[in-house]
């Protein structure tokens, strides 16, 4: 906090620095249950601060923790600010210490910066205990010929402690922080007093015994007590806060009323009780700091009410459904974790797909402070919803937005879920493929493509089968899709397509009777190559054929069948030798097939 006497009034407008508002003050946590708060500190300022003095400041110094026998670490949290843009390497207790947050200011007439680092240190001061803590290697003195010409040269620290206790009542326990800053200028005509005020909600006040608000504030100076006031405001009226460490005119001047310490030089640590100003059904309340010359900046607000409620919250886990059902079953818990009071027995909970309320179930027993209770729910979801749709479940909701549980909490009932309902895909039809009979209705097939153009989404997995029961049973998939041979055609191949639910369809696999090549070269010399007159595709394949073998006058030399073997120039009834000489012979071939009407006529030639 600047201060300034008189001797040194025509400083005014070069010593002091106009802030920026940073990082307002706002709500950082909530902790429920037998709980209440200290702070322990130092100032690193051997003195208060004022036109170039003091030219040092310390680099540690130390504070006791002293909680009772019975008291429980909640939460410890370490703030330290100055001069500067921030020392982010400091230790504690010898252990480094680096911010979690830092939050600064400017001094818009000097463009000077000021700070302040917290660091959430809760498992710390749990294993540490009760006893000395020493706040050390924070040196700003390479800054302070930079800032005493303002006399802002400065350094503190401070540690908020949360406790538990058996013995104390049910308690909400408001964490507010940031870091906003008073710029007041007494030299201004007429002097400017700057004022602040920080809204404290999310509050629910059973009984007002005990109430109780602290602040952690730096840059404080117990010489200026011009127009300076902390008020406190709830129900429609304000009042001066004021104790025996702060007076009403300056509440800011470096001190700890939880140690009556009064040289906490430029720093404050202050609680005062607001039993008196505040009732009970209290959800809101604002704290308004005012100042005419004392420059202030404030860090941290806690606030201690006695709120005897439950805080109920929900969560959603596992939902599933089966394929093509619009039912939904899942998982829900029901917490009051965060309370200072049970969750009463049939407490409803309302479900909603998007924003239809679609069910309404009720909490079975008595939940206690921190406990939960679990249930499963299975949901019918009207066909009117979307496949895909978002499930929201409401505790302490009766199927119309509102609830019949007071809570601390109001704005934490609800808990949401993606839902997909699955069903069996859509599919293309698959045509009939279609290959030469290589025979007895034996063919070779490829539908390889047929994986994709069955599809209507690329994301579906497709698997083909040789029995329908395969298929829906997911076994035995053909593998070799692009040179699959059917032994016996038509045979239907089934084709499962999946998207986590399923569907079957199928499509045939056929046969034609395609032309035979007539190979017309014989040299039936027993030497395997050509022996016999040879026709590919036609043995097994046009069954009822019949071959005709006539010499070049148009004798008949031979008839051939599928019963019989191929013509290897042997010659039927024939009078003198029964081989056929060396020539050209004609062949009529009837294929005795529908497709087929003509008979295949040609010649060959057989080679001796």
């Amino acid at each position: 906090m600047l201060k300034k006497i008189l001797s040194l009034i025509f400083f005014l407008e070069i010593l002091i620095p106009t802030f920026t508002k940073a990082q307002d003050i706002s709500l950082f946590t909530q902790i429920n249950g037998r709980y209440d708060f200290t702070f322990i500190g130092n100032t690193l300022n051997p003195d208060e601060n004022s036109f170039q003095y003091p030219t040092f400041l310390y680099t540690q110094s130390s504070a006791t923790l002293n909680l009772g026998p019975n008291d429980r670490i909640e939460r410890a949290y370490l703030y330290w600010a100055g001069s500067g843009a921030g020392d982010t390497d400091v230790k504690l207790n010898g252990v480094d210490m680096t911010p979690d947050i830092l939050s600064t200011v400017v001094g818009t007439s000097s463009n000077l910066i000021y700070f302040s680092a917290f660091k959430d240190i809760t498992s710390f001061v749990q294993t540490t205990g009760n006893g000395i803590y020493t706040l050390s290697e924070f040196d700003l003195n390479s800054l302070v010929t930079s800032y005493y010409n303002n006399a802002t040269q400065f350094a503190g620290w401070a540690i908020l402690v949360v406790y538990e206790n058996p013995a104390l009542t049910l308690n909400q326990i408001n964490i507010y922080q940031g870091l906003e800053a008073l710029s007041p200028n007494p030299a201004a005509t007429p002097p400017f007093i700057d004022t602040m005020t920080i809204q404290l909600n999310n509050l629910y006040l059973i009984s007002n015994t005990g109430a109780k608000i602290g602040f952690i504030a730096w840059e404080g100076d117990r010489m200026i007590p011009v127009n300076e006031r902390l008020s406190f405001s709830a129900n429609g009226t304000t009042n001066v806060l004021s104790n025996s460490l702060n007076p009403s005119n300056n509440a800011f001047n470096g001190t700890n009323t939880e140690t009556n310490a009064t040289n906490l030089y430029n720093m404050d640590l202050d609680v005062y009780s607001i039993e008196n100003y505040i009732v009970p059904g209290t959800t809101s309340a604002t704290v308004s700091l005012q100042s005419g010359q004392d420059y202030v900046m404030l860090n941290t607000v806690v606030t201690k009410l006695n709120s005897q409620l439950p805080d109920a919250t929900i969560v959603l886990e596992n939902p599933s459904s089966t394929c093509n059902s619009r039912e939904v079953t899942l998982n829900f818990t029901i917490s009051n974790l965060n309370s200072t009071e049970v969750l009463q027995a049939n407490t409803p909970i309302t479900f909603y797909a998007g924003t239809q309320a679609i069910a309404t179930t009720y909490t079975q027993n008595i939940i206690p402070i921190g406990g939960s209770e679990n249930g499963t729910i299975t949901l019918t979801i009207p066909s009117t919803i979307p496949l895909t749709f978002t499930l929201i479940a409401n505790v302490d909701d009766t199927g119309n937005g509102t609830g019949i549980r007071p809570e601390l909490i109001e704005t934490n009932n609800s808990f949401q879920i993606e839902i997909e309902l699955i069903v069996s895909p859509a599919f293309n039809d698959l045509n009939s493929l279609i290959s030469c009979n290589l025979g007895l209705t034996r063919g070779i097939f490829d539908f390889s493509s047929y994986s994709e153009l069955v599809k209507t989404n690329s994301s579906h997995i497709v698997s083909f089968h040789e029995s329908y029961n395969d298929a829906i049973q997911n076994i035995n998939a053909i593998t070799n899709t692009s040179n699959y041979e059917a032994i016996t055609t038509p045979k239907e191949i089934f084709v499962r397509i999946d998207n986590g639910c399923f569907a079957v369809t199928s499509f045939l696999l056929l046969t034609e009777n395609c032309p035979p090549t007539i190979y017309n070269a014989v040299s039936p010399n027993n030497d395997f190559s050509n022996d016999t007159f040879f026709i590919d595709g036609l043995r097994d394949i046009f069954v009822n054929f019949e071959l005709l073998i006539y010499n070049r006058w148009g004798k008949h030399l031979w008839t051939g069948n599928n019963n019989k073997p191929d013509w290897d120039g042997y010659v039927e009834d024939g009078v003198g030798s029964t081989l056929a000489p060396a020539g050209t012979y004609y062949y009529i071939l009837y294929l005795n097939d529908p497709n087929y009407s003509k008979p295949l006529t040609g010649y060959l030639y057989i080679n001796r």
